[in-house]
């Protein structure tokens, strides 16, 4: 019996529902709601996460720089629905969001304003628009996690999972909760001619959806399943770290990097502010916090610990070409799969 959850979808995606809960979790939503501030000291941040990071990266901007930050922290698609309703009474200066696609459709709706930081050059081009709207200062990769229980090693590909022994034996997230997930989809299926064979042989195979990608590592770290697929390698390194017995790899044939992305908004109270904090973000003190948060950080040359660099990893292009429409296509063909 498949476990896929039936939904209809089509046509009801906006890019906040689409991205809704990117992450969603403690490693990724949290914080309390603060007002603006016109002061010329202060800054507003909505920040979606992780937990953690982001208000280390705030303590330690608000040390070197002497602006104070007020941040809200949430899920990619409450702030997007923030922004939005407050459209008529813009707040924040500086918006982080977990989704390179959310990004670029705030970039298309001109909510967006163009800089050109003193930082841009240090890291990654190609999670960064060319065109300076915002920049991709940390990313996830999304590989297989496995409970070190249960399987001693693994090193299948993506289509292997569609055999026999992983019957009812694999999770995946939600991707109508997981925006990472949606990545993972579109990538996969973007970059390979038999992709949605691979994703359909899984659920003939009884793929699980198991809710975010929190409640999906943790399927495997109880036990409950032995593997899942697109997996949020940063809260997988975290848990190993932790001592769970957990590990995770990145199938040979290529997966998924999910960028996370900040930009100025066109109305920021604080242009000024909001560019310092561009430029702290992309600076070798805030990319080596990323880096202790176990997540990819922008800038290569940064040192990392306890997990695999972007050069040890196979990766997938990642193709931004009226990228927010063709996930929501691919979100909606995802759910109308039996």
């Amino acid at each position: 019996m498949k476990k896929l959850k039936r939904t209809a979808m089509a046509g009801i995606f906006t890019s906040a529902l689409l991205l809704s809960a990117c992450g969603a979790g403690s490693d990724e939503a949290s914080g309390a709601e603060n007002s603006s501030s016109t002061d010329d000291n202060t800054i507003t941040v909505y920040s979606a996460g992780p937990g953690g990071l982001a208000e280390n990266i705030q303590e330690a901007f608000e040390e070197e720089s002497g602006i104070k930050v007020e941040m809200f922290q949430s899920t990619t698609g409450k702030i997007l629905s923030r922004l939005e309703a407050e459209a008529n009474n813009p707040v924040a200066d500086v918006v982080v969001l977990a989704s390179v696609p959310s990004m670029e459709g705030l970039k298309s709706e001109d909510k967006l304003q163009a800089y050109e930081s003193e930082n841009g050059d240090s890291v990654n081009p190609e999670w960064s628009d060319p065109d300076h709207y915002y920049y991709g200062y940390s990313a996830a990769a999304l590989g297989v996690a496995y409970n070190t229980n249960q399987v001693e090693s693994l090193d299948a590909d993506w289509a292997e999972f569609s055999e026999p022994e992983w019957q009812g034996r694999v999770a995946m997230p939600d991707p109508t909760s997981s925006g990472s997930a949606v990545d993972f989809l579109y990538g996969l299926t973007n970059q390979n001619d038999d992709g949605w064979e691979t994703i359909q042989s899984w659920l003939d195979n009884d793929l699980l959806i198991a809710g975010a990608n929190k409640e999906a590592l943790n399927s495997v770290i109880t036990g409950d399943n032995d593997v899942v697929v697109s997996s949020v390698d940063y809260m997988t390194y975290k848990a190993k770290d932790s001592g769970e017995p957990v590990d995770i790899y990145y199938p040979e044939s290529g997966t998924v990097i999910s960028p996370r992305a900040a930009a100025i908004l066109a109305d920021a109270q604080n242009a000024e502010g909001a560019q310092e904090y561009i430029d702290f973000l992309l600076s070798d003190t805030a990319q080596q916090l990323v880096a202790d948060a176990y997540i990819l950080p922008g800038n290569d040359e940064i040192e990392l610990n306890n997990r695999a660099a972007l050069s040890d990893i196979p990766t997938l292009p990642l193709d931004l070409d009226n990228i927010e429409e063709k996930q929501t296509e691919t979100l909606n063909k995802f759910t109308s799969m039996d």
